[in-house]
């Protein structure tokens, strides 16, 4: 990839854009607490042990309304009023309450949790209800298949991103598609040869199934594959301008993001088809 360093340095640019630095300086001064425990809160948001929370920050500040750098003063009194205003502790310390509080609340934008939740599969559609993405909007070329009305809203947030960030468009892997739709039969196929639809990541009743989901490139950690859930990978995209411009700007277009994969996000312009019979097994919503 071409300048990756470059890429990362424009990420902080472009996400974190400066605000006067007055309003940054002023706040709590639990931000040495921030500054500290962005990476070392010891904490398992997912059920799965992680360490800090560097991968979840883009999001916190987006949630929070601050541009202001992460262990800043001005972070801080954001966080306490965000707090504040959810009856939580405001102390402005990024701590494990108001985590479970937040992605909460991140979880509740997704139609397919929502569903879940309600002890429900979602069905999946036939195969003629679905529209191809061309070979430059598949990962590699690969051959990739959406809900139609899902497939143009994707291409019109790509199409943005790329306005936006020109540098997104030089290189056209970035938030190309390497996973949309799964049919059923061949995620419980992988399941049973992976041992892993555990519900983290990977679910007994994946959202892929609904022909709403997509995977997009954002980025990779070296030596790591775009979807591996390793945690220096998931840094690594939380650094780049693709992921920080979904974040910003994907829900202007419909899409919400399953917080522990930066690759993954959902469009909600439709609903998941009815219930199919209820998938087998531990029934986990957090997962894709």
């Amino acid at each position: 990839m071409r300048s990756y360093k470059g890429l990362l340095l424009l990420a902080f640019g472009l996400a974190m854009a400066a605000p006067a630095q007055a309003v940054c300086d002023v706040g709590p001064e639990s931000a040495a607490a921030n500054s500290a425990s962005i990476a070392s809160l010891a904490w398992a948001p997912f059920r799965r042990a992680e360490t800090g929370w560097y991968v979840y920050a883009p999001r916190i500040a987006h949630e929070i309304g601050s541009s202001c750098a992460f262990g800043s003063r001005g972070f801080a009194a954001a966080l306490a009023r965000w707090q504040a205003a959810r009856q939580l502790p405001s102390h402005g310390r990024v701590d494990v309450l108001t985590m479970s509080a937040m992605i909460g609340g991140w979880h509740a934008q997704r139609p397919y949790v929502r569903l879940r939740a309600s002890g429900s599969c979602p069905a999946a559609p036939e195969l003629s209800a679905l529209a191809p993405a061309t070979i430059s909007e598949g990962y590699g070329g690969k051959l990739v298949l959406l809900r139609p009305a899902a497939l143009a809203s994707y291409r019109q947030m790509r199409a943005a991103a790329w306005r936006d960030v020109p540098v997104l468009a030089s290189d056209k892997r970035w938030l190309s598609i390497f996973s949309a739709f799964r049919a059923p039969v061949d995620d419980a196929a992988r399941c049973a040869i992976e041992q892993n639809c555990q519900g983290v990541v990977r679910a007994n009743c994946s959202v892929h199934r609904t022909g709403l989901a997509i995977d997009l490139y954002v980025g990779q950690a070296r030596g790591l594959p775009p979807e591996s859930s390793a945690d220096s990978n998931r840094i690594a995209m939380s650094r780049t301008p693709a992921y920080r411009w979904l974040v910003q700007n994907a829900a202007r277009f419909g899409f919400v993001n399953y917080a522990f994969e930066p690759w993954h996000w959902e469009w909600t312009g439709e609903a998941p088809l009815p219930d199919s019979d209820p998938s087998p097994g531990e029934m986990v919503p957090d997962a894709e």
